[in-house]
């Protein structure tokens, strides 16, 4: 064996490990603030255009030269098996099958089925309509679709992140620096831990609050459009098309990976904070759909970044701007999206819980991961006294992307089916109209739009 296949196979059991995964990005991205520091590479923020540009071609070159040897791989492998006697072929080919296909499960109904089964979607989530849904966007989102951004994974990673950029600006002092870094080994309440750290990088100098948070914010956020992920993008433009289609969209996440995917495609999307209260209403009242109302603040506005109910007073004591919100979590179904503990997040609770009264009589949804069983029926069992259906999309984190692809092409297609079963006009189709392959003909439509024009 060649040091070159020992090596791949190292990094194969490597990265088939996620806690030596993550230990080995943490040892690269420690290495990479390493050369920063000492001078020998620039961040990508400090690059001029041209630079930028320049990176970004090598970045694409890179990844085509992966795939080619992916294919040559595949394409090798295929060769090897052909020239081998017809026997031997045989032999290695239902190996190769045994080995890469899944055994059935207990509970499928065919136990000669091998390929994956689909999870069915939930009949209650499947038949509501996008204008009658408000998606709230957890980390889980983020973290798919940018994987290699460990801020974008959790509260830990993102204050882990800001501290370590404090560190690399030399904002903090060294006693401070290892403090904070205690209370974060220590998992203290890390609302806390990020609110002093906030005020610690965000000092007042006169009447004029200093930008060294905002520096750091930026530094974090980094060029997050080249980081985003085929699979990561497919949860997105599902996410984008029930918007398209009525639906309201909230977050807990600083980022705006949204938006940034929704500017590709053509579709502009804007960025609220609950600073600002006349567009937060107008956003309760549908009056903005293709707006993001970001409920703890986005990296791209610093000041509206707050962490604690208390910084919302403004919003909070305005009676009408409030009425409208709870009107939503007792009106429409929310559907939770990588939302681990959203529902305890005080910021969550004080817009939405504390003034709903009989929760357990609303219908909201959770889509999450089924790993442990016994902690799946718990979470379901808690989370019915506050109207949330729990509903596994699959026991792996890839599962997400292909289920709620399905969940929005149902939703979104259900609607179109209305919109021709009422011929455009609000009004279902009689059985005495005439149909072609289950729609109404145009020369129907046509005699209904003049007759109602004679009447009126």
């Amino acid at each position: 064996m060649s040091a070159a296949e020992k090596q791949r196979r190292y990094r194969a059991r490597r990265d088939a490990d996620p806690s030596r995964r993550a230990q080995y990005l943490e040892k690269q991205r420690e290495a990479w603030y390493r050369q920063i520091r000492r001078g020998k590479v620039k961040p990508v923020a400090e690059l001029s255009e041209s630079e930028k540009q320049s990176k970004r071609d090598q970045w694409r070159k890179a990844q085509q030269r992966r795939r080619q040897r992916n294919r040559m791989l595949v394409q090798k492998d295929s060769n090897e098996l052909e020239q081998l006697p017809t026997e031997s072929r045989s032999r290695m080919a239902s190996a190769v099958t045994v080995k890469t296909e899944k055994r059935p499960s207990h509970d499928s109904e065919d136990g000669d089925t091998v390929a994956k089964k689909a999870r069915k979607l939930l009949p209650s989530l499947k038949t509501k309509r996008a204008p009658e849904l408000v998606l709230v966007i957890g980390t889980g989102v983020s973290s798919a679709v940018a994987p290699q951004v460990p801020a974008l994974r959790s509260w830990k990673g993102l204050i882990q992140a800001l501290l370590d950029a404090a560190n690399d600006f030399d904002l903090l002092e060294e006693e401070e620096s290892r403090r904070f870094q205690k209370s974060l080994q220590e998992d203290k309440n890390l609302v806390h831990v990020a609110h002093d750290l906030i005020q610690k990088l965000s000092p007042r100098t006169g009447n004029v609050r200093s930008t060294f948070f905002k520096d750091c914010l930026y530094e974090v956020f980094d060029d997050l459009e080249c980081k985003m992920e085929n699979a990561g993008k497919h949860l997105l433009r599902s996410v984008l098309q029930l918007m398209e289609s009525g639906a309201l969209v909230l977050t807990t996440n600083f980022d705006n990976l949204l938006e940034i995917y929704a500017a590709h495609q053509g579709t502009k999307l804007e960025s609220l904070d609950l600073t600002d209260e006349k567009k937060v209403l107008e956003w309760a009242q549908e009056k903005r759909r293709l707006s993001v109302l970001h409920i703890h603040g986005v990296y791209t506005n610093p000041s509206g970044i707050v962490l604690h109910p208390a910084g919302y007073q403004n919003v909070l004591r305005n009676t009408e701007v409030m009425r409208e919100i709870q009107k939503l979590y007792e009106t429409k179904s929310f559907v939770f999206l990588g939302c681990g503990r959203t529902v305890d997040d005080t910021t969550f609770q004080a817009l939405f819980l504390e003034a709903v009264k009989h929760k357990s009589d609303l219908e909201h949804f959770m889509l999450v991961r089924r790993e442990d069983v016994g902690e799946f029926k718990k979470l379901r069992d808690n989370m019915l006294d506050k109207g949330i259906k729990v509903i596994s999309y699959g026991n792996e984190y890839a599962d997400l992307p292909e289920y709620f692809e399905r969940l929005a092409n149902e939703i979104c297609n259900r609607d179109v089916d209305r919109d021709v079963l009422t011929n455009g006009w609000g009004s279902p189709i009689s059985q005495g109209e005439e149909s072609l392959n289950g729609f109404t003909t145009q020369k129907n439509l046509l005699q209904v739009h003049a007759s109602r024009t004679i009447e009126t």
